[in-house]
Parts: structure tokens; sequence; C-alpha cells
């Protein structure tokens, strides 16, 4: 039975794609940059199908219906290092608030708790008033927030200051969360469920996704034991008497709660079961760069404890604007801090939102280092954004450096566009490309920024001109730096040319479902090759 259930694996691809959101913003046509193909990934040998494919992508550019369908089916990995609750609709999230008898405060549009005093209105109403309804979800989201425009800025002579027109994009979407912040923080799997039932729906096995586990309890203790420049004797403090042991262990009884809320609200392992339930979940801790530095600490510290411990965690991320003021000024001891914690807690993994600043926005000296201390000093990983690469002191080097150690950058197109005024050619995507350096497109915040992972692909092919092989082996890089645990199905990384052994593609045996069955990594690879290979028969027909 074992090697029957491993041949079925072997032999087995996934669900049609579905239809799509009717939620998705279009970001606006722009002109063709031709990508050097300098990457690995650009230079491998070709297939005839891969390339009758490519001629049927040519030949439906300008079709957007078809192009969209196209893209949505897709096989397209996973999606990294998105924030849950701003991957989730905000339609899902209001109809959560709705459900669990939630006020919203008619001044600032933010969710509270019943009963509905003064100055609230029960969420409630959004099902019959249809201005309420359309005032909170352009509250809770970018829907019909006008994109920045960094050229005016730069021409201005000045940075931008909170409060000028181009910078209330990016305050518009960090204050999204705090409206939405009281619905958000009782359903963990109820949002989980819904992101893998779209990420399924879009042709995705895999969802990394942040949460802040025991948040509460993280607080307190860092309050009582304060601030100590000795990190070591720091965390001496915090696992003083089980306090940091007990966090664990709250942390990993929310999760238990959010995998049954999941399983619950998926229907999974019944006839009904969601398509969401045969994705693979797992979380990344977010630590708040604007917290105190004990705070911080002791966040950081939690959350690397349980990617040593629990395997649903993976790693931890830092969250919040990277250009906020305790951000700024504390960037440089919270690498440090990382530094001395990857020490600790070696098999924890480490991906950072790094360089997501931008001329005339951000002051130049911030600009020079952040993604060199991330990569360098951070033990970052991955990177996530890294829009300011060509402003970094020595950025050539630092980009040899991430080609050669295989870090990979997250690269959502519409977050980036829509917060930070970068796109198309002033995109360093090419660039990174062009050096090596590992990219994997993502969403962010999806549900905030009105994406989704389909959108991100036909930016990509539309605005960059990649051929069907070059999005083929983006999809595959999602995978590849996954933080799953195991050996990857490719024998060199980041090189989708051979198997490896005792695989071979195309030629499912025994030896091989062995193999899969003891790494987790290659068996999710192996699975989108087989609906890479669906997906060629479907297009080449």
């Amino acid at each position: 039975m074992a090697c029957l259930a491993l041949l079925t694996l072997l032999t087995t691809s996934p669900a049609a794609a579905r239809p799509p959101l009717d939620n998705t913003l279009r970001p606006a046509a722009v002109p063709v940059v031709p990508v050097p193909p300098a990457s690995p990934a650009d230079v491998r040998p070709v297939t005839a199908a891969e390339q009758r494919v490519d001629a049927r992508l040519r030949g439906i550019q300008g079709r957007p219906a078809t192009l969209r369908a196209f893209f949505q089916a897709l096989p397209k990995g996973g999606d990294l290092a998105g924030d849950l609750p701003g991957a989730v609709s905000t339609d899902f999230l209001l109809g959560l608030a709705q459900s669990d008898g939630l006020c919203v405060d008619k001044a600032t549009l933010t969710a509270v708790d019943p009963p509905c005093a003064a100055g609230t209105r029960p969420a409630a109403q959004a099902r019959t008033d249809r201005a309420f309804h359309d005032a909170i979800v352009r509250a809770w989201s970018m829907q019909d927030f006008p994109a920045p425009q960094p050229a005016e800025s730069k021409r201005s002579g000045r940075p931008r200051q909170s409060g000028d027109p181009e910078r209330s994009g990016r305050d518009h979407f960090f204050g999204a969360f705090r409206k939405f912040g009281e619905v958000a923080r009782r359903h963990r799997g109820a949002m989980a469920a819904a992101v893998a039932d779209d990420l399924a729906r879009q042709n995705q096995l895999y969802l990394e996704t942040m949460v802040t586990p025991a948040s509460g309890g993280t607080a307190a203790l860092a309050k009582d034991v304060g601030w100590d420049d000795d990190l070591a004797r720091l965390r001496g403090k915090l696992l003083a008497g089980g306090r940091m042991d007990a966090l664990v262990d709250q942390a990993r009884a929310e999760a238990d709660a959010a995998d049954e809320e999941f399983r619950a609200t998926g229907h999974c392992g019944t006839a009904q079961a969601a398509p969401g339930c045969g994705v693979t979940v797992r979380w990344i801790a977010q630590v708040p760069r604007g917290g105190t530095p004990q705070q911080v600490f002791t966040q950081m510290a939690l959350g690397m404890q349980l990617a040593q411990r629990d395997p649903r965690f993976v790693a931890v991320d830092l969250t919040q604007p990277e250009d906020g003021a305790v951000a700024l000024r504390d960037y440089r001891l919270q690498m440090r801090m990382l530094d001395y914690l990857h020490g600790v807690y070696p098999r924890a993994h480490i991906t950072l939102h790094a360089g997501e600043l931008v001329p005339g926005l951000d002051r130049p000296e911030d600009l020079t280092f952040h993604i060199h201390d991330a990569v360098l000093t951070g033990h970052a990983e991955r990177v996530g954004g890294g829009v300011d690469l060509t402003h970094e002191t020595g950025w050539q080097a630092l980009a040899r450096t991430m080609a050669q150690r295989h870090i990979a950058v997250e690269v959502p197109f519409t977050a980036d566009a829509r917060l930070l005024g970068v796109k198309a050619a002033d995109h360093p995507f090419r660039t990174y490309r062009a050096y090596g350096v590992p990219v994997v497109l993502a969403t962010d915040a999806p549900g905030v920024s009105r994406t989704d992972i389909t959108q991100e692909y036909e930016y990509a092919a539309v605005t960059y001109g990649l051929t069907y092989p070059q999005l083929k082996d983006l999809a595959r890089a999602s995978l590849e730096y996954a933080f799953l645990p195991g050996h990857s199905l490719w024998r060199t990384p980041g090189r989708f040319t051979e198997a490896a052994a005792p695989c071979t593609l195309g030629k499912p045996s025994v030896p091989c479902g062995l193999f899969l069955a003891d790494n987790p990594k290659a068996a999710l690879q192996w699975q989108q090759e087989l609906a890479f290979a669906a997906f060629e028969r479907t297009h080449n027909a």
C-alpha cells in the first residue's frame, strides 16, 4: 500500500484552474522592457513542449480575458511571506466582523468590540447600506487609492513628508491593518482557509504566511524584563523561570486552534472538502520593527525557538514600515539581534523585508545599507522587496553575494507600484536577474492591495516580455526557496535542468517515491512538475 501511495503521488496532477477573483485590480499597461538573458534560469535548454506553449502565450497577447485565464491556469508553486490578515479579501474580513457582531467607528472606520456605542455602527449594516460597505472596503484596502508618483517628489527637491499626497498611499496601506485588526485577531484558521482556497484556485500548492504568536504574553514578558544591551544576558532573563517556554506553549496552542478552525472551515477530510485543504500551510513569526528593543528581541527569540521546535513555524520576519522613526533608529541594532540569535538557533530560517525605500520618500543615507545589513549581519535567506538595490553602497558586490548564496528576493509588483511608485524600468527586477539573484514573485498583502498572484505573473510577462520557460522557472523558484524541510528535487539550486537522484522527470519509480516521502520540499516540487506537464499538454493541444 505504501508503494501504491507513492506512485499515486508521482502520477497525479492537481485540479484544474478555477474562475478568477472579482476584486482583481490590474496595473496600467507599461512599455515592454526586455530582460537580459544572463541568469542561469534563462540559459537552460528549452523543450519542444515549452516552445509550443510560449508560442501560444505570444499569440494571446492583447486578449486580456484569455491572458488572464492562461496565467490563472499556470502552476505557480507557492506564495511566500505574505501577511495573513492582509492576504484575506476585504469582503471576507467584513463578513467575519458581521458574524462576530462587531461595530465600526463611524469617524475612523475601525472595527471595535460590541456593544455599539455612540459614534459607531454595527458592521452588519454594511449588508444593506452599500455606501457604508464601500467606505469600509476603501478604508480596509487600497481600493480606489491612487498610486504614488515618485518622480514628482524628485523634482520638488525635498523628501516627501507624512501627509503628502505621494506618501499617503503607504500610510493608508499600513493604517488599514489597524482598522481591521480586531477582526483579524479572532480568526487565524478561518483566514488561512480562505487564503488557501484562493491559492488552490490559482494553482498554487504552498503558503508561508505571517502571524504574531503569543503577542500579549510576549509584550508582558518584554516589559517585565526590560532592556539589556548584553544580548546573551537579556536572553537569559527571558528564559528564567520558564516564562519563554510558556510562551512557546501558548504559541503552539494558538497554532493548534488555528489548525482546527482551518479544517472546520474547509470541511477538510470530508466529501465537501474545500480546495484549500490540499494546500500546505506554514507560519512565519512576524516581529513589528516599531516596538521597543526588548519587545523586538523577545519576539525574535520566541519566533526562532518556535521554528526549531514546531515544524509548522519556519522562520521570522520583520514587519511594519521600514522607514518608521523607530525602525530607522534601531535598524542596525535589530540586525545585531538577529546575528546573535542566529548563533543560538541556527536551524531557524530568517526572511527580512529590507530595502523597501525610495529616493524622495526616504533619506539618501538610509538607502545605502539596509539590504546589505539584512544579508550580511541579519542572515536573511530571503529578502522581501529590495527595491533600493542600486542605491546601496557597493550594490554590485552585494548582488553577486546574493547570487552566490542563493538568497532570493520576493517581488510583489503591485505593492511596489502602489506604495512606492516603483515599476517597469525603475524596478530592479531585471537587475537582480541579470546578476543571477533568485527572484520569487509574491503578493505581500493581496487583500489590502486588491491583487492576486495571477496578476503578478501576468504583470511580469507583459511588462518585461518574459517567455513561458522564464515564467515557469519563476514559479519553480517559489518552491525552491520556500522554507520546506528536506532536500530539493533539483540537483543544483536554481538550475531547473536535472532532478536529484533517484528521480527522473517524467519517469515515476518506487525509489523516487521513497525519496519524495522523506523530502517534503521535493514532494511538492514533483507535484508542481506534474502540473506543468498537464498544463503543457493542454496548451499544446
